[in-house]
């Protein structure tokens, strides 16, 4: 009879396995499926359509098949790129990465196929609009299965030991962090800027309306994105623990000692999270802002973290338990 560490041992060795033995499948697929029609398939397939109905790129067959499955392998081993003491978390992020791509590029590659079939020449075939549709809905749907899996596998990892205060009953203690990254900073300052010159350029029709408008739109979803996520501040008090983002301090989010399950401090790299700013990945919810320690807490009910990257994470979250433990002490008479 094994105990619950040597099936987390076992899922931790067969991990990479089902990862490559996956990556493997949808490559396999790419490149045979155009083969397997060949015999109805032009010369050349439609590859390429512009927002049109009739085509305006094409491949040979032998290049249809290839490039797909190229690209496949090398997003594949961007995103699998093993790295030192993060090797389980990279897997996850790899796991969320690659569901959604290669629902995508599998979706493409049914689509390409089924608009040449029984076509005698490449400009004629037609792509279903609707399959667009279908093929991203389905990606999304991969990728909330791959977090959730990742998540719980995350969830039933060994914890690391958690931190506590020696606090005094009638003791009040506060803590404060904060962190900011220049680099999305400065990001959403330039997108801001030119989200500005795009809405003057479309006020005086320098461009036209349908370009100006996307670039506009785009950029002001890019600067207002940064500057929420390019800075947090963190407050531990008796009310528990507050993140607030951006310079306004807004939004915030909000958890009392009691609706936390645990506290702790952990060190994390953007590598391990899948970049920088806010982030999901099989660790739980991350504000990523700089390489190094974090303050980790679980709150109850969830099967995920919650994560920022704060100075003095260690002190934080020693105050966080040592409150937790307080007020689940019965109070004195």
């Amino acid at each position: 009879m094994t105990d619950g560490h040597d099936g987390g041992l076992g899922r931790h060795r067969a991990a990479p396995w089902v990862l490559a033995g996956g990556t493997a499948a949808v490559a396999a697929l790419l490149a045979v499926l155009p083969w397997t029609q060949r015999d109805r398939l032009p010369g050349r397939l439609a590859t390429h359509w512009s927002g049109g109905s009739a085509p305006d790129g094409s491949m040979p067959l032998w290049q249809a098949c290839a490039f797909p499955a190229a690209v496949w392998l090398l997003v594949a081993l961007a995103v699998s790129v093993r790295r030192r003491r993060a090797w389980a978390s990279t897997r996850a992020w790899a796991a969320i990465a690659l569901a959604p791509t290669g629902v995508v590029l599998l979706g493409a590659q049914v689509s390409i196929v089924g608009a040449n079939l029984d076509r005698a020449d490449w400009h004629q075939a037609r792509q279903p609009s609707w399959w667009i549709a279908v093929t991203l809905a389905l990606a999304a749907v991969a990728g909330v299965i791959a977090w959730r899996l990742t998540a719980r596998a995350a969830s039933a990892a060994p914890r690391a030991g958690t931190p506590a205060l020696d606090l005094a009953q009638d003791e009040r203690l506060v803590w404060f962090s904060r962190a900011a990254n220049p680099w999305l900073q400065l990001l959403s300052a330039v997108a801001g800027v030119a989200a500005v010159g795009s809405a003057v350029g479309l006020a005086l029709g320098l461009a036209p309306a349908g370009t100006l408008g996307i670039v506009c739109a785009s950029c002001a979803v890019v600067a207002l994105g940064g500057t929420v996520s390019s800075s947090v501040r963190a407050k531990v008090s008796e009310a528990g623990l507050e993140i607030s983002f951006g310079p306004f301090g807004w939004p915030v989010r909000r958890w009392s000692p009691d609706a936390l399950e645990s506290a702790r401090a952990e060190r994390r790299l953007p590598s391990q999270v899948g970049g920088w700013g806010y982030r999901l990945s099989g660790l739980g919810t991350t504000v990523m802002l700089r390489a190094g320690d974090c303050l980790v807490v679980r709150p109850r009910g969830r099967r995920s973290d919650f994560a920022v990257s704060l100075d003095d994470a260690e002190r934080g979250a020693a105050l966080l338990n040592a409150l937790r433990a307080r007020q689940s002490q019965p109070s004195r008479s």
